[in-house]
């Protein structure tokens, strides 16, 4: 945890001797400390040893270890669900104790052999974090910053090497217990629950964390209203005689009666550092823990281990034995910087359809948010976009590849991005972090240009004697916004009216492959979207005759032609 309060226990060598005799007095042997949920195997540490710290879910990292009052808060038998009264210590914030009695069903609706009590989750949640400090949780029952245990550096406590990049913990270096059930992050990617259904495991919230631990604790062929698969469970939790005994006494305070307070009114542990951060705490020298008496077995198998009596005070608070050596002279710890936040995810923030027609600008720019592994924005994030696949779209100033930080909103959007003249899909890519990368990607398309005018090149009258052919010939062109366009379809057509256009039968006509009057054709534009028509040609009626040109976006051009009576 962050902060401990009372006493400290360590985890090596000093508690070798201790979790011997207790795990040999419950049985021959206990729980894996972190079974695969599909896992059927049985127990398999050996009785008197002390497993690595890495192989327990808390990587034996410390706890609390106030006891609980010595005046129960309820008579035996009375309701657990007792209204807002009575002893404080029995009081569980809202949103946490909702969060234990949820995983309580939950397990009991999908691995009801296991039978698994909200309070012995209650008992682990006071143990390790103090019921999420007392409850400071928000409404989705995150905690408002990360609960955070010291480095597990091997100074006193386990040696377990990073294994999240600091995902998790912040900590890029060792791995630290994290959040309200104090799950190492090894054993949080195995066992990790989305317990409020907001398609996250956050560690850091109470929900997901108390079904995670109620998994845990259930691994296996476990049936925890037996008192030795009690044991092994908390055991495999956290591989101590004394961390055994704290929760059981909780356990057994809890099923005598407790009751709501809200959220950020629970009690906390008695903290000797004076207040709880949401930063690692530092590495304190360790000191050797007494050895208390190994637990004995109670008729009828099992183990109920009872808190030692000379080292408890009224209030629950413990007091350790007095050592006759002086303790060396040390600095006071200085509280380290709070740890930078660590990148989670990358998700889309907004971006619309990826769409341009080529040589211009896409309209829509790539646009994505970073956050954190708890979900807030992360501000100061490397956002990297890159141009993949065949085509010589560019971002601004030509470049394939850009790279850009975040907002304080978490946000960042690409450049503009502009199209060239190689038509198809491509993809856009966005890609955050470092040790735990994450890329989102995107698919942009080129269009080709489809002219929207058709011009006459030159405005000379064109006229021609009845039977004769004109002289001069017609040249148009199609274009997009100024610029021609090739291969643009365009239908010619001879036509009686303007307004009411219908195929004219007489007057100017082209000329068929076969020499006969042709008053329709079907063109194509050539390079720079020019097209030449073929020659026209007059017939023996005299008169003002119209041509209209149509292109396939309904753009239209209507030429006169003068047809003029032969003379006298």
């Amino acid at each position: 945890m962050a902060a401990q309060f009372g006493r400290r226990l360590r985890r090596g060598a000093t508690t070798t001797a201790v979790a011997a005799a207790a795990v040999a007095a419950l049985s021959a042997s206990q729980a894996p400390a972190a079974p695969h949920p599909d896992s059927a195997t049985g127990d398999q540490s050996a009785a008197g040893a002390t497993p690595p710290g890495d192989s327990a879910a808390t990587g034996n990292s410390p706890y609390y270890t106030d006891l609980p009052p010595l005046t129960t808060p309820g008579k035996p038998g009375a309701s657990v669900d007792l209204p807002v009264t009575g002893s404080a210590e029995a009081g569980i914030p809202a949103s946490v104790l909702a969060a234990y009695k949820k995983a309580e069903q939950e397990l009991a609706s999908t691995d009801a052999a296991c039978r698994l009590p909200w309070q012995l989750l209650a008992a682990i949640g006071k143990v390790e974090s103090g019921q999420a400090r007392g409850g400071k949780v928000d409404a989705n029952g995150t905690t408002f910053s990360p609960i955070l245990g010291p480095a597990l550096n091997g100074q006193g406590f386990a040696l377990i090497k990073d294994t999240d990049g600091g995902a998790y913990d912040g900590d890029s270096t060792h791995d630290r217990a994290v959040g309200p059930m104090q799950f190492i992050p090894s054993t949080w990617a195995t066992w990790g629950q989305d317990g409020n259904g907001d398609g996250r495991k956050d560690p850091n919230n109470i929900h997901d964390a108390a079904l995670a631990a109620g998994r845990y604790l259930c691994a296996g062929p476990r049936d925890l209203s037996l008192a030795t698969d009690l044991d092994r469970a908390v055991l495999s939790y956290n591989h101590s005689t004394e961390y055994l005994r704290t929760v059981r006494s909780w356990f057994d305070y809890y099923k005598r009666g407790t009751h709501e307070v809200p959220d950020g009114t629970g009690v906390l542990p008695v903290d000797t550092s004076g207040s709880r951060s949401s930063s690692p705490s530092p590495t304190p020298t360790p000191t050797p823990t007494p050895t208390p008496p190994a637990a004995s077995a109670p008729p009828g198998g099992g183990t109920t281990p009872s808190p030692d009596p000379e080292q408890t005070k009224p209030g629950g608070g413990s007091t350790p034995s007095p050592d006759p050596t002086p303790p060396p002279t040390t600095k006071p710890p200085t509280t380290p910087p709070t740890p930078p936040a660590a990148f989670g995810s990358l998700e889309n923030a907004g971006t619309g359809i990826l769409t341009a027609t080529a040589g211009e600008a896409f309209a829509e720019r790539v646009k994505v948010r970073a956050r954190t592994t708890l979900g807030a924005p992360l501000a100061k994030a490397p956002v990297t976009f890159t141009v993949v696949g065949d085509t010589d779209a560019r971002f601004t100033g030509g470049k394939r590849t850009v790279t850009l930080t975040t907002g304080s909103d978490g946000t960042v959007a690409a450049p503009v991005l502009t199209a060239g003249e190689q038509t198809g899909a491509f993809k856009v890519t966005a890609l955050a972090g470092t040790t735990k990368p994450r890329t989102l990607t995107f698919t942009a398309s080129v269009t080709a240009r489809v002219a929207d005018t058709i011009v006459r090149t030159g405005d000379k009258a064109l006229t021609a004697a009845a039977g004769a052919e004109f002289a001069d010939r017609i040249e148009v062109k199609a274009a997009y916004k100024g610029t021609g366009v090739a291969d643009t379809a365009v239908t010619a057509t001879m036509i009686t009216d303007a307004e009411m256009p219908v195929a004219n039968d007489k007057g100017p006509y082209f000329q068929g492959a076969d020499g006969n009057p042709v008053r329709t054709l079907d063109l194509t534009t050539g390079a720079d979207g020019l097209l030449v028509l073929p020659e026209i040609y007059a017939d023996d009626t005299a008169g003002t005759y119209l041509l209209r040109l149509t292109i396939a976006s309904g753009a239209t051009l209507t030429i006169e032609l003068e047809v003029e009576a032969p003379a006298a």
